[in-house]
């Protein structure tokens, strides 16, 4: 006998309903308010209560028609559920996106978690909760990454956005195969963290943009990072719409059956209408509500916890130039030299006004990534014009640079420039972007864009992520964590830098290939997610912009416009102390990982071994037959 896919989904459906269980997936339709607001004007009739005076008569007036309202919106889901549930997965998507910067709708993310929930465990099928999570996918990712076409056509943006989405299809699967198990929202939030860290890993090494938790850096979620990291603040956000989902259907189910007490007490009512509500039902909800407000409430109250903006073992001034570039777009390279240009002469701006006394003395000036493409290693013009900006300064100058290396490959690398002594300690990128810095399969991929090409033959390097630059004024030097644009959207990348004791973290990045577009500010935002959760100011230099001072509690302190000449200059403290996330490391990824894995093998066995509904049926009329 096979089993119906969807039968031990249905049978405890039906259980749950019997016993009244308020946050049973099932539905409700036949609770409507129609039916509740008529069975009340039925008993009134019946014991022939006095009329009410008007305003009891008002109040009742509007009560029904709120009933109606949610009546009919019921009647139309029941009629059209799969296009309910399919506008359902959209609107969620889209909640998710509208969370994300530059917008500062933080909120929005648990919110768009609850009513994805919603869909998912209203499905009958596990496919289903596949279909539904991918169409979020796609409504989340689609408008989130248009960047990754603008000068290369639509197909990258459109196969990349669709490879994200396949991971939240993954998520709408197994929330929809552990949302059966008791406490299920602790578990659903959880297999989120594991289709995030999937997502974040696989294929290539993974794509992390679009974590939850990098659109929470204006939100009372941030301080969470301190704690638990940028996987942690994600799980955050979605156990807060997962519990909000459970109690929408702890509530639909308390409320919505009022037909049912109404009944109670009739001696021809059917048993599962007649028997009384579950009375932990009240209980369940006061429970969930409790989890929607204290997750975000305790992120506000851990914020006590983050260093002040200043606090630290001593201060030093720090500078970041935005250099800009000629033109916008992937051919910005061909005008390597002018780039350099550009960073050398914003340089000496900043260098004419601390002569004149207009700004302070730097201590460490931080240059962009592609700040100079041209090899300055092997190009004296290029070595010789960083010098002289370097000795006019009077600071060492971290130099976002492209190396040649002997077999023609590319390292993207910061090195350390001090003055007349030259290039000294470098960072060379780790972590290297896939159909950017380098094409897998390039035989293959080649077929499918005219760009492809055009991808570079950047190798990873290796190292621990710090640099270490000394002070023209003396004082020890100051160890300096590394993450090149693309590596802050990883979490190993900071922290191999805190292993290594960085007291101080630098974003280098180059954002004239994604044009005027949201890019720029959604790293912007992971900058200050990693702010807190190390507990060190960031410094962000970008060639167009934005770039940042952002301190340890994750505030942007100072900013530059886009597409403009500008430097930045700060005092930021050095810190030697971590927080507990950087303490932990991955573990408590790892920890929500192991157990949403087994939440999703004890869902399965349990979905295995339970009889179908058919099965009941068929060896109930068997027994009737023998008798």
């Amino acid at each position: 006998m096979t089993n119906d896919p969807a039968g031990p989904v249905d049978a405890a459906r039906n259980d749950n309903v019997a016993q009244g269980d308020p946050t049973a997936p099932g539905d409700d339709a036949a609770q409507g308010g129609d039916a509740g607001a008529v069975t009340e004007r039925s008993a009134d009739e019946a014991t022939g209560d006095e009329r009410p005076d008007a305003t009891s008569v008002s109040e009742q007036a509007d009560g029904v028609a709120a009933a109606g309202v949610l009546g009919k919106a019921r009647v139309v889901a029941t009629r059209h559920p799969v296009l309910t549930r399919v506008l359902g997965a959209i609107v969620a998507g889209l909640l998710i996106y509208a969370s994300f910067p530059p917008r500062t709708c933080w909120y929005l993310a648990p919110v768009g978690i609850a009513v994805l929930t919603l869909v998912v465990r209203e499905t009958p099928r596990l496919r289903g909760g596949f279909g539904y999570g991918l169409l979020a996918g796609w409504a989340f990712f689609v408008p989130l990454l248009p960047w990754t076409g603008i000068y290369v056509g639509p197909v990258p943006w459109l196969a990349l956005s669709t490879a994200c989405a396949i991971y939240v299809g993954l998520f709408g699967l197994l929330a929809r195969l552990v949302s059966t198990l008791p406490g299920w929202p602790l578990w659903v939030a959880a297999v989120w963290s594991l289709t995030e860290w999937g997502r974040s890993s696989f294929p290539f090494g993974g794509f992390p943009w679009g974590r939850l938790a990098f659109g929470q850096g204006d939100g009372w979620y941030l301080p969470w990072a301190w704690l638990i990291g940028a996987p942690g603040v994600s799980f955050a956000v979605a156990l807060t719409g997962t519990a909000l989902a459970a109690l929408v259907i702890a509530l639909r189910g308390r409320l919505g059956g009022g037909s049912r007490r109404e009944d109670a007490g009739r001696s021809d009512a059917p048993p599962s209408e007649g028997a009384p509500r579950n009375p932990g039902g009240w209980r369940t909800i006061g429970m969930v509500a409790v989890v929607v407000i204290i997750v975000p409430v305790a992120g506000v109250i851990l914020r006590a916890a983050l260093p002040a903006p200043d606090e630290g073992d001593r201060s030093i001034t720090v500078a970041a130039i935005q250099g800009s570039v000629p033109r916008l777009g992937l051919d910005f390279n061909s005008q390597r030299r002018a780039v350099l240009d550009d960073h050398v002469r914003e340089t000496a701006v900043l260098a004419r006004a601390v002569a004149a006394g207009r700004a302070p003395q730097p201590d460490v000036v931080i240059w962009p990534e592609n700040s100079s493409d041209i090899d300055p290693l092997r190009n004296e013009d290029a070595y010789a014009e960083i010098t002289a900006v370097s000795e006019q300064i009077h600071a060492p100058i971290l130099v976002g640079a492209v190396l040649l290396n002997d077999d023609d490959t590319n390292t993207n690398s910061v090195i350390v420039w001090n003055g007349g002594s030259g290039p000294g300690e470098r960072h060379d990128k780790k972590i290297i972007q896939p159909f950017g810095e380098y094409l897998p399969y390039r035989s293959f991929f080649r077929h499918f864009s005219q760009y492809a090409d055009k991808a570079g033959y950047f190798v990873p390097g290796h190292g621990d992520g710090v640099v270490h630059a000394q002070p023209d004024r003396g004082g020890t030097p100051v160890a300096i964590g590394v993450a090149t644009c693309y590596e802050v959207a990883f979490d190993r990348a900071f922290e191999d830098s805190m292993h290594a004791g960085a007291q101080l973290l630098t974003v280098p990045t180059n954002n004239a290939t994604f044009g005027d577009s949201e890019m720029t500010y959604q790293q912007l935002a992971m900058s200050r997610i990693r702010a807190v959760e190390h507990g060190r100011a960031v410094v962000v230099a970008a060639t167009t912009g934005v770039s940042a001072i952002i301190t340890a509690d994750g505030t942007v302190r100072a900013q530059t416009a886009k597409f403009v000449p500008a430097w930045l200059e700060a005092s930021l403290p050095l810190r030697h102390t971590t927080t507990p996330a950087t303490a932990m490391g991955p573990w408590p990824e790892w920890i929500l990982c192991i157990v949403s894995a087994i939440a999703v093998v004890v869902s399965a066995i349990r979905r295995r071994t339970s009889p179908s509904p058919r099965s009941v049926d068929e060896q109930a009329i068997g027994e009737r037959v023998v008798r």
